[in-house]
């Protein structure tokens, strides 16, 4: 057990911005199917959010040659801890720097990943004047449940692909003070996945050893419903309007939590979270370790088997390696 005292500088994920070469469609795709609010546009994107998130997006979607993440924001618990976590990143020389085209939120600081992915992180957020005719008779909820679609509730994570996790994971842990939930642990050593979070949920953020060797790409973004009956919802709505359905409706073994994956016109694959799995109350937890023998049942505890593949599929997109040469890589051998 560490006896590091743990950082709490960071509240929760807030948004990720999406990049996509078939704009429109992808729009419609998050509007009309996963029934998100639009609350803003301007010349290169869109600015969506679920209808119980009460800050201006969580999900910004924007205009690009090819599909893939723009960014990851994270928010911090105060101005103080945003100070403090921008000192670690520039002493751990990741910084890039103050950005001004941070639409929805307060001053922002951006850096990278040690695998190239760009994250912003800032404390101050705008809470739009929602009209009337979208306001929630729920005083607690900040606007109506949409009658579109199968509506999604909120962002819940993303899952980023690395050359190499075991760096990330420990740059996560230093400059946001990210927890290690769980992990899957090859034989010959290399990690080929971590689960983290910065406060109980299982995890917010979540890394896959990208399995070609690239680096800096993403590998799904997921949004959560609380209700599992939803994946089958959306599952039928998918097939209806030709929606490329990768697995599920099924149960991961890691985190517990109902699953059902997608692709959006733009390409970038989406999954669908039924529910939470497990939450983590505990000051203490110890990460879970997953060994390789048992990486088929952490993917898929039960419902359709996540093809070996789905760990080499990821935006911008790139050849996919064959069974083989995947294995190699997990065995620390490629």
């Amino acid at each position: 057990m560490s006896d590091a005292e743990p950082i709490f500088d960071v509240a929760h994920l807030s948004h990720a911005e999406l990049l996509t070469p078939r704009f429109d469609q992808s729009v419609r795709f998050f509007k009309d199917l996963m029934g998100l609010y639009e609350t803003g546009r301007d010349d290169t994107s869109v600015y969506l959010r679920g209808y119980e998130e009460s800050h201006h997006h969580s999900l910004r979607l924007t205009r690009a040659d090819e599909p893939g993440l723009g960014h990851i924001g994270l928010r911090t618990t105060s101005r103080a801890a945003l100070d403090r976590r921008v000192a670690e990143i520039e002493a751990m020389g990741a910084g890039i720097g103050w950005v001004d085209d941070a639409t929805g939120y307060g001053p922002a600081y951006e850096y990278r990943s040690p695998d190239g992915h760009r994250m912003r992180i800032f404390w101050e957020i705008e809470r739009p004047e929602v009209a009337k005719d979208q306001r929630s008779r729920l005083l607690n909820r900040p606007m109506k449940r949409p009658g579109i679609g199968v509506p999604v509730r909120r962002l819940d994570h993303l899952n980023i692909m690395c050359s190499d996790v075991a760096p990330v994971r420990d740059f996560l842990i230093r400059s946001t003070g990210a927890r290690l939930r769980e992990a899957v642990v090859a034989d010959a050593g290399p990690v080929i996945g971590a689960w983290l979070s910065h406060n109980n949920i299982n995890h917010d953020l979540a890394l896959t050893m990208d399995m070609t060797g690239a680096s800096g790409r993403l590998h799904h973004v997921a949004f959560y419903y609380g209700v599992p009956q939803h994946l089958n919802d959306m599952a039928d709505l998918l097939r209806e309007n030709e929606i490329a359905i990768e697995a599920g409706p099924g149960r991961h073994g890691i985190t517990q939590g109902s699953f059902l994956y997608c692709f959006e016109p733009g390409g970038n694959r989406i999954e669908l979270f039924g529910d939470e799995g497990y939450l983590i109350f505990e000051p203490d937890w110890q990460p879970v370790i997953w060994p390789e023998r048992d990486l088929a049942l952490g993917l898929s505890y039960y419902g359709a088997e996540l093809p070996l593949t789905g760990a080499a599929i990821g935006t911008p997109p790139r050849p996919i390696p064959d069974p083989a040469e995947i294995m190699a890589r997990i065995q620390g051998k490629a």
